[in-house]
C-alpha cells in the first residue's frame, strides 16, 4: 500500500517519567531505546512495583521537564511547589517490577519520593533506568526501551484518530484529543486510517524504525490528560466495535523498534522501505 502524498511528523513527544505528562519537542534525538529520556524514570511503590495512570490517574497532572543531558529533572503539579532534582545515574540499584517482570532501578532519593507521595496520596519512590539496562522488547522487530510498557516508539496517525472520533461523535460522544493516546510520533499525510499498522521499515530524518506490533490500548485512554479524571467506557467501547485484536484487547496505533538512531524533527517526511499486511 502506498499513500498518495508524503506523510510527515507533525508532533514529537517524550515522557521522561512513565505515566506523567509528555514533553512536546520540535527536534529530538532518537536512541536505540526511543526518544532521548523517554520513560527513563518511573514512579514505583515503596516495594518497587511500577505505578501508572491505570491505578493513579493523577499522574497525568505531573509535568516533568528534563535537560538535554538528562541530568536535571523538574516536576510541577497543581497545588505543589516545583521541585528540581539532580538525576542520579550511579547510585545503588534496587529491584523494581514492571508488569511482573523484574528490572533494576536507581532510586532518586527521599525528597522527590516525599513530593510524589504527597501529590499522589500514597507512598511512592522514583527510580531511573541504570546505564546497564539491557531489556529486550518483543514483537516482529525486537529492540529495547527504558520503562515503556513495551517497544521504544509509539506511532499514531491523525487519520486514525479522526476515524475513531467520527465513530464516537456519531453516537453522541465527544471527540478525544491526541494526548489521550500518548504517542511519541504523530503522523499526518496518510489518507487511510490505520496506515501506521502497515509499514515494516520507516526512514525518518536520520533514523530508521522497524515495525514491532500493534499498540493494544488500556484503561489509560479513559484518563483526561488535562484534569487527571478517569471515566469510561470510552474510547475502549467504540474501539471494541471495530478494532479487536486477534490476541485480545483493542488496537490503535503501532509500536516500532529503533533500527538506526538519529535526529528527528517535526516536519520530517516518512519514507516507507517495506510494507506488510495488517495484523488485525
Amino acid at each position: 500500500m502506498t499513500p498518495g502524498h508524503p506523510a510527515r511528523v507533525t508532533a514529537l513527544s517524550c515522557y521522561p517519567v512513565k505515566g506523567c505528562a509528555g514533553v512536546a519537542m520540535d527536534d529530538a534525538m532518537l536512541t536505540v531505546a526511543g526518544l532521548s529520556h523517554d520513560r527513563s524514570l518511573m514512579v514505583t511503590s515503596e516495594e518497587g512495583v511500577f505505578r501508572t495512570q491505570r491505578r493513579l490517574p493523577r499522574l497525568a497532572l505531573i509535568r516533568p521537564g528534563i535537560d538535554a543531558e538528562g541530568e536535571q529533572l523538574t516536576l510541577s503539579a497543581p497545588g505543589m511547589e516545583e521541585l528540581a532534582v539532580r538525576v542520579d545515574t550511579s547510585g545503588a540499584r534496587r529491584d523494581v517490577e514492571l508488569f511482573g517482570v523484574p528490572f533494576k532501578g536507581i532510586d532518586q532519593g527521599g525528597e522527590v519520593a516525599e513530593w510524589l507521595s504527597e501529590f499522589l496520596r500514597e507512598p511512592c519512590r522514583l527510580v531511573r533506568v541504570p546505564p546497564e539496562h539491557d531489556r529486550v522488547t518483543d514483537g516482529r522487530t525486537p529492540g529495547t526501551s527504558g520503562y515503556a510498557d513495551s517497544c521504544a516508539v509509539h506511532v499514531l496517525s491523525r487519520a486514525t484518530l479522526d476515524a475513531l472520533n467520527a465513530r464516537m461523535t456519531a453516537h453522541g460522544c465527544a471527540p478525544l484529543p491526541m494526548d489521550r493516546f500518548r504517542p511519541n510520533l504523530v503522523v499526518d499525510g496518510w489518507d487511510e486510517p490505520h496506515t501506521e499498522d502497515l509499514p515494516r521499515r520507516i526512514a525518518i530524518g536520520d533514523a530508521e524504525l522497524g515495525y514491532a506490533k500493534l499498540a493494544i490500548r488500556c484503561a489509560v485512554t479513559m484518563v483526561d490528560q488535562t484534569t487527571g479524571d478517569k471515566a469510561g467506557p470510552e474510547p475502549l467501547r467504540t474501539l471494541a466495535s471495530y478494532r479487536r485484536a486477534a490476541g485480545g484487547g483493542v488496537a490503535l496505533g503501532s509500536k516500532f523498534a529503533v533500527l538506526r538512531p538519529g535526529k528527528l524533527s517535526v516536519g520530517d517526511e516518512l519514507t516507507v522501505g517495506a510494507w506488510g499486511e495488517s495484523e488485525l
